[in-house]
């Protein structure tokens, strides 16, 4: 599953632009995933610049290897990052084995959480997946914790596969279906 982009094309939505990261990204992005109701669904201390650096280099360098990767998510009424979305594959040492196919991840800022933003990214990024992408399944991985994310992966269409444990902590196994 190799797409033909090999950078971020700019996607936009009535609220957000979805575009390629930029290096002056890295400090906002860290901002948010320093706070606390977002990292307490990733592990119990904030993460670390070194991690969150490799994360977003992960998220450009996905483009040039794979033809899909990570998005930085700006709101458009003031041009600021309020999350990420990315379609990557992570390798996970996880059953069932999914490496081959696309994973779909989303991080928010909590000062956009429950205005609808992260489901208007996410049917964004599926759109362009499904006009760019020969049909594929994507994954997904959500903390039982994490019930705003489970909610919006079901309305996106993502089915449970199963419970796993994802370093020592339990972990949804979540799976849409390929398009037509």
């Amino acid at each position: 599953m190799i797409g033909t982009h090999r950078s971020a094309p700019t996607l936009e939505t009535e609220r957000l632009r979805l575009r390629a990261w930029r290096k002056d990204d890295f400090r906002p992005y860290h901002a948010i995933l320093r706070q606390p109701e977002v990292y307490r669904h990733f592990g119990p201390e904030p993460m670390g610049e070194e991690e969150c650096w490799r994360r977003l280099a992960a998220a450009v360098g996905m483009w040039d290897l794979l033809g899909f990767g990570g998005w930085a998510v700006v709101r458009t009424s003031d041009d600021k990052l309020v999350g990420m979305l990315s379609l990557f594959n992570a390798w996970r040492a996880l059953e069932p084995i999914f490496g081959e196919e696309p994973e779909m991840g989303w991080i928010f800022s909590r000062e956009v959480h429950g205005q609808g933003m992260a489901g208007e990214a996410c049917r964004a990024v599926l759109q362009w997946a499904e006009a760019n992408l020969e049909p594929t399944p994507i994954w997904a991985i959500i903390a039982p914790a994490n019930e705003p994310s489970l909610r919006l992966a079901d309305k996106l269409g993502f089915e449970w596969v199963g419970d796993a444990t994802y370093h020592e902590d339990p972990t949804i196994v979540l799976k849409r279906r390929a398009w037509a």
